[in-house]
């Protein structure tokens, strides 16, 4: 009797647990359920890593091809920051996808399913927490990108099971022989087990480090069940594929549970894991398991990179509704059509309170304009916009009407130390790979430029880039370009938009009010900024008397302070 109540209350107590985790799966899906709800419509807020851009970046490394945005313009427009404000991905191949759809812009509008994917998760508020739920049991990949972690699997030492086979007849013939010869039989297991144990430990400490690609992995696999089960018509091809594609990882899934169960080799004292993790030394089912799915997984690593795509694109789609929500009312569809930039009410993704800004133009557009006067902040404005219509078909702002364009930006540059570089050297290579990019097939190319050639003295500036500015308007690049030099706007007037900013200074301090205006600057006030700031007084008095001298003769005079 005793034997039977000890029976009972191990199967209680295992009864007790699972019923307990059933209850905190339960609580812990319903929380997330209720946090998504409460947080749409606002920021994403997501922590990161200082390295974390470099498995964000996996899917994109490789699947390169064709137009991307460079370093140099990613870098330009602070495009990890953009990133960040419009990630509200819980998977990492919806991460990495979000990323890629960012870093190559497409050059042509094939957004129709793209587009009612997003317009229907926008409407459905059930069905999107639901999406969100299944990308939240995938998961994140830790440090390393999935594609990382494939490629990684590729140091696996050993693929076949030979050696567990041979063992496990091994172990069945000397049970036979327990039937005839106990003592050998009996024997002969002792020494076989002995062998499996020892060679289990060194074999398992040798594909442990892999076992995280498994598992991320199956939880794909295992999501794959949750969308297959989408009814709405937008889904239906992804849904279609990604049913075939989970039959070719049937083999795989089966069993799969004998290697990754979640209490594997951390029982914590459970009798029937305990039981479970002897069974494993001995027989090697585990590393067994591990070898075929080796072989399965590397056969099929082009479907999983297809179900990958396929996921991760549904939640960009996600990511995206979600953007657009945390912007209501203030972001539009874009329309791909015409020669002309035409957009209105655009703004910045990144600012909390942005000034709208409205332009049209077929040819370009040189800026003029005081520091602060918001003329870099426009040029990133209307690059991000762009790039977001050709990405996630989003654009804030009112409108956007537009070709598809390969876009390039110089703007935020520095000395390269490592290359012995200067400032000028490093801005003049950047731009000559805007006019080599123009000269190649491809669409039109959009570039922003700020502050033409600042790294060189005034004359040779001025010089200089009307040569580069005319040059990138006749090959048709539709350039935006930034100059605190005036003269340029006389010079360069018959092949771009005039355009300025301006700001007043009043009682000592300096109001920009960031809207666009047509023509050239008609104020300069640099100099009246040293007094808004508090600077001497005859510093500014000869300083403001030298400036109209030369306007007035050319020449330069030495003032009387000096």
């Amino acid at each position: 009797m005793k034997g039977y109540a000890i029976i009972f209350i191990v199967i209680a107590f295992v009864l007790v647990a699972w019923l307990l985790g059933l209850r905190d799966k339960w609580a812990a899906k319903k929380a997330f359920l209720e946090a998504v709800k409460d947080k749409y419509g606002k920021a994403p807020e997501n922590k990161y890593r200082e390295n974390d851009f470099e498995h964000i970046a996996g899917y994109y490394r490789n699947h390169r091809d064709g137009f991307s945005i460079d370093d140099i313009t990613w870098n330009d427009l602070n495009m990890d920051s953009v990133y960040k404000r419009m990630n509200y991905c819980y998977s990492a191949a919806g991460e990495e996808y979000l990323y890629y759809m960012l870093r190559t812009p497409k050059q042509s509008d094939d957004f129709e399913s793209f587009e009612k994917q997003v317009k229907f998760i926008s409407e459905n508020d059930e069905f999107r927490r639901n999406l969100q739920l299944t990308f939240y049991n995938i998961g994140k990949s830790s440090r390393y990108s999935i594609y990382d972690y494939l490629d990684y699997l590729k140091n696996v030492k050993q693929s076949s099971n030979f050696f567990h086979y041979i063992m496990l007849l091994l172990l069945a013939a000397a049970v036979g022989i327990m039937f005839f010869y106990f003592t050998v039989g009996f024997v002969l297991i002792l020494i076989l087990m002995t062998v499996q144990i020892v060679s289990y430990f060194r074999i398992k400490s040798e594909i442990e480090p892999f076992l995280v690609t498994y598992n991320y992995v199956m939880r794909v696999i295992q999501s794959v069940d949750g969308i297959i089960a989408i009814k709405e018509e937008s889904f239906r091809e992804d849904v279609k594929e990604l049913g075939r594609l989970k039959k070719d990882f049937a083999a795989f899934r089966a069993g799969a549970s004998i290697l990754l169960s979640p209490t594997r080799m951390n029982s914590g004292g459970n009798p029937v894991d305990l039981l479970l993790d002897y069974i494993r030394m001995i027989t090697h089912l585990d590393i067994i398991k591990f070898n075929l799915m080796y072989v399965q997984l590397m056969e099929k690593r082009d479907r999983l990179d297809r179900m990958l795509t396929i996921i991760g694109s549904i939640e960009a789609g996600v990511s995206a509704a979600c953007f657009r929500a945390s912007f209501e009312g203030k972001y539009c569809v874009p329309v791909f059509e015409g020669d002309s930039y035409k957009a209105k009410g655009l703004i910045h993704p990144l600012l909390e309170k942005p000034v709208d800004n409205d332009i049209e133009t077929v040819r370009g557009v040189l800026l003029t304009g005081s520091n602060a006067s918001g003329k870099s902040t426009f040029l990133k404005t209307c690059a991000i916009n762009a790039l977001l219509a050709q990405s996630v078909h989003t654009v804030l702002g009112q409108s956007y009407n537009a070709p598809f364009f390969r876009i390039y930006s110089s703007m935020a540059l520095k000395d390269d130390i490592l290359e012995g570089d200067s400032y000028y050297i490093v801005e003049i290579k950047s731009i000559k790979r805007i006019i080599d990019a123009a000269m190649a097939e491809g669409a039109k190319v959009l570039c922003f430029v700020d502050e033409v050639l600042r790294g060189t003295n005034t004359l040779e500036r001025i010089a200089a880039s009307t040569q580069i500015l005319s040059k990138l308007a006749d090959e048709k690049v539709m350039c935006f370009a930034a100059t605190h030099d005036i003269e340029l706007t006389s010079l360069l007037d018959d092949k771009y938009d005039i355009c300025h900013f301006e700001g007043d200074i009043e009682e000592n301090d300096v109001r920009f009010d960031y809207k666009l205006k047509k023509g050239p600057a008609t104020t300069r006030n640099a100099i009246r900024l040293l007094a808004a700031l508090g600077y001497d007084e005859s510093i500014v008095n000869d300083a403001q008397k030298m400036a109209d001298n030369f306007q007035k003769n050319g020449t330069w005079e030495k003032s009387c302070g000096l």
